[in-house]
């Protein structure tokens, strides 16, 4: 089985431009509800410490009851809907941010503590913290003299 590197940051700039290139000219074909509908990437940031692993989400604009995380069999899952406000006698002339369905998983070491999890939502990042079971931290082990 062949398996794909994720793209690298000049693949996904180059084709965020692109799109900013298209979308014009399909919201005048398609209309704007083709433009707003879909799903997104949240952008994440993953970091480990000897106490945690913790995982911070860029999701503006959303509320927090609009983002769901599970955690199960060692899967951590976000996921949410990011819509766009319907106004009435309102038109469009550009549409750049991102709407729709977003999912995003993660496997993480059977060392993590899934009953002491913890997220908190604050200006558009969400951040969650999973700490590390006491028997996964590392022990400094002390040399005897004889």
């Amino acid at each position: 089985m062949t398996r794909f590197a994720s793209p690298n940051p000049d693949v996904k700039n180059l084709q965020h431009q692109i799109n900013r290139i298209i979308e014009p000219f399909a919201r005048f074909a398609f209309g704007d509800e083709d433009l707003v509908s879909g799903s997104w990437s949240a952008p994440v940031d993953v970091a480990e410490s000897q106490e945690h692993i913790i995982v911070r989400a860029e999701v503006p604009g959303m509320k927090q009851e609009d983002i769901e995380i599970e955690f199960e069999n060692g899967l951590l899952t976000i996921r949410g809907e990011r819509a766009l406000q319907k106004e009435e006698n309102v038109t469009w002339h550009r549409v750049e941010r991102t709407y729709g369905k977003f999912s995003r998983s993660f496997t993480l070491p059977r060392t993590v503590d899934p009953e002491r999890i913890t997220a908190s939502y604050r200006d558009g990042i969400l951040e969650i913290t999973v700490p590390k079971k006491e028997e996964a931290k590392a022990k400094q082990i002390r040399i005897n003299v004889q």
